[in-house]
């Protein structure tokens, strides 16, 4: 599923050349196994199933590609186990920073849930300090620009997730950029947890929820018309919303003719996705139809060490499977930074300075040569 396109067209070094934008990563999902055997020998954390980073690695992966989420995620309880110091914290957002910087990412929008971080004594705002300095300290070395998503889980109390958007909203100006809602759809609806996406909306926040990967279409129009949500994270079930048959649609739901209309973007996770079970093979992805009919799709990792990933690869497996051109790639990453939680000035600024010159260059290129 990793492996990289090997035509002339589209090398190794083409796809990392490219800028992209992430929008849909969790920081605790992204460690480097060779930094999780440190943190666990500096907090003496005994518990990982491997002492050597290949193999930690590869039972990250191995545990999470087995068809569900809830197996999924059971690895992380070994990442924020080491996460639990503000040097940690810090280090791992910077090293986080770095991979996405040699990844061709300009810029990433990444999430988590800074209360799983403070059972070392960290308060949350210790928590968040600590992030954003290690992404403060990333972008003055690599000039990736960032913004973090503070993550509510869907089957923890609501008082919790009230308690973290008043946290979000504390910290908008000063590299917060938006509240998610995530964990387990089935069994936990998003309208639980309305009282916290009321306080993001009043305080003029933007709000992004997970939802449309293990639940249907119904958990999408929850989060969308109940809480709000800017954007979707994931949105996969929203496929079936809308009849196909033989190859022709046949009938558009009014979810699915929302989405679209109201250019609501998705974040897509391919690889991740199989891995969880939202989908049962890469082939049956209903992102090229999305991406076919005008859905505002981004494309993202979600968790790069467990699903042993990253954005260069995501691409790959793109232009592998479903065939896309470099002018899809485009749209792709403009979605992105279109949809980014970010001032318009700077999601244009970089649109225009960092993402387009590029791609304007390599067709120029390809052009000469044809």
């Amino acid at each position: 599923m990793s492996t990289l396109p090997t035509s002339p067209e589209w090398t190794q070094e083409r796809i990392l050349s490219l800028p992209k934008v992430s929008l849909h990563d969790h920081l605790d999902g992204s460690l480097r196994p060779s930094t999780v055997l440190e943190l666990a020998a500096e907090c003496g954390y005994a518990e990982l199933p491997e002492q050597d980073p290949v193999a930690l690695g590869q039972w990250f992966h191995r545990g999470a590609d087995r068809g569900s989420l809830p197996l999924y995620l059971e690895g992380f309880a070994h990442t924020i186990a080491v996460m639990q110091s503000a040097s940690a914290l810090e280090r791992v957002a910077f090293e986080y920073a770095e991979d996405m910087a040699r990844d061709g990412v300009v810029y990433f929008e990444v999430r988590f849930a800074p209360h799983f971080h403070t059972q070392g004594g960290l308060g949350l705002d210790a928590v968040l300090e600590a992030v954003l300095a290690g992404l403060a300290r990333g972008r003055r070395e690599y000039g990736v620009e960032s913004g973090v998503i503070v993550c509510a889980l869907r089957n923890q109390p609501t008082s919790l997730s009230l308690k973290l958007a008043e946290l979000a909203a504390s910290w908008m100006d000063r590299g917060v950029c938006g509240f998610d809602l995530a964990g387990e759809e089935a069994g936990h609806p998003a309208k639980e947890h309305l009282e916290a996406f009321q306080l993001i909306k009043r305080r003029n926040g933007s709000i992004t929820i997970h939802a449309g990967e293990g639940f249907g279409p119904e958990s999408i129009w929850q989060a969308l018309q109940f809480c709000g949500a800017h954007r979707i994270g994931h949105g996969t079930r929203l496929i079936e919303d809308i009849a196909v048959f033989g190859g022709k649609v046949i009938q558009v739901g009014s979810l699915a003719r929302y989405v679209l209309d109201h250019r609501i973007p998705l974040e897509i996770c391919l690889s991740s996705n199989v891995h969880t079970g939202a989908c049962a093979r890469i082939e049956d992805h209903p992102f090229p139809y999305f991406l076919s009919h005008g859905y505002r799709v981004t494309l993202n990792t979600d968790n790069r060490l467990m699903s042993n990933t990253t954005l260069s690869k995501e691409f790959a497996l793109a232009v592998a499977t479903f065939g896309l051109e470099l002018k899809d790639l485009e749209r792709l990453t403009v979605n992105a930074m279109n949809a980014a939680f970010y001032p318009y000035a700077e999601r244009k600024r970089v649109v225009h300075e960092r993402i387009l010159p590029v791609y304007q260059k390599l067709r120029g290129t390809k052009n000469r040569e044809a």
